[in-house]
């Protein structure tokens, strides 16, 4: 089943939520060092990655219908609203990045929602699609919303981006820890996430990757050369 908005924010309350909130940023700030100036859109559920005291010069946070909508921030001007995430309500070339998260593993059609996003991204611009890996623990736990849905190698998450028009080129791994309360200190998990960067970097719970707008050029369509048929020569 899919998890709702509300799912998703009681997850992320929690100390396992706030652990994973922390190393995906980590990784994420590492992808987009800057965006102040910047006009961003998150797609699926971006809440835990942004804060209101570091934001982008215009945000915009949009959650899938089937999923629902919470609204944010709470108080002052809403920045959150409700789509249909294969019609995205925004303009061509709109948005500066695109952060994609809990979105393509519950997509009905993960192939509609990227050519959307390929849509409404700027010619220079970025998206960056956090999806659970096929050969990580959490994709195999319902502890967390990564248990949940499809999950990803990083083959099919090249070729289902470039089908789209999305040249992937920047990868990286999150959540070597297994997912367990258990683990309940952040400093616990920082030490995951070295050791696993090091001794076991294709075991990470989610892939995450950076990919940039294909603008195809056809070449100008050739031109029927007509020759004319030789008349019958006259004896």
């Amino acid at each position: 089943m899919q998890p709702n908005v509300a799912d998703l924010e009681e997850f992320y309350r929690s100390a396992l939520g706030r652990t994973v909130q922390a190393m995906i940023t980590r990784r994420l700030a590492a992808l987009w060092p800057d965006i102040l100036g910047l006009d961003v859109l998150t797609l699926g559920y971006g809440i835990p990655y942004f804060t209101q005291s570091d934001l982008p010069r215009r945000l915009a946070m949009a959650m899938p219908a089937r999923q629902g909508v919470e609204q944010w921030p709470a108080t002052g001007g809403v920045r959150s609203l409700l789509v249909d995430d294969e019609a995205l309500p925004f303009a061509e070339a709109a948005f500066d990045r695109v952060l994609i998260v809990h979105g393509l593993e519950e997509s009905r059609a993960p192939a509609n929602l990227l050519i959307e996003a390929h849509r409404i991204l700027s010619p220079q611009g970025r998206v960056v699609c956090i999806v659970p890996n096929r050969t990580g623990f959490w994709a195999h736990h319902d502890a967390s919303p990564f248990g949940h849905g499809r999950a990803f190698s990083r083959g099919q998450m090249r070729r289902l981006l470039r089908e789209c028009g999305l040249q992937p080129h920047a990868w990286a791994r999150a959540l070597y820890a297994p997912p367990s309360r258990l683990i309940s200190s952040l400093s616990a998990y920082r030490a995951w996430e070295q050791a696993g960067e090091r001794l076991w970097p294709a075991f990470g719970g989610v892939i995450m990757v950076e990919a940039s707008k294909q603008v195809l050029v056809r070449p100008p369509r050739a031109q029927p050369l007509l020759i004319p048929a030789l008349g019958q020569v006259n004896r």
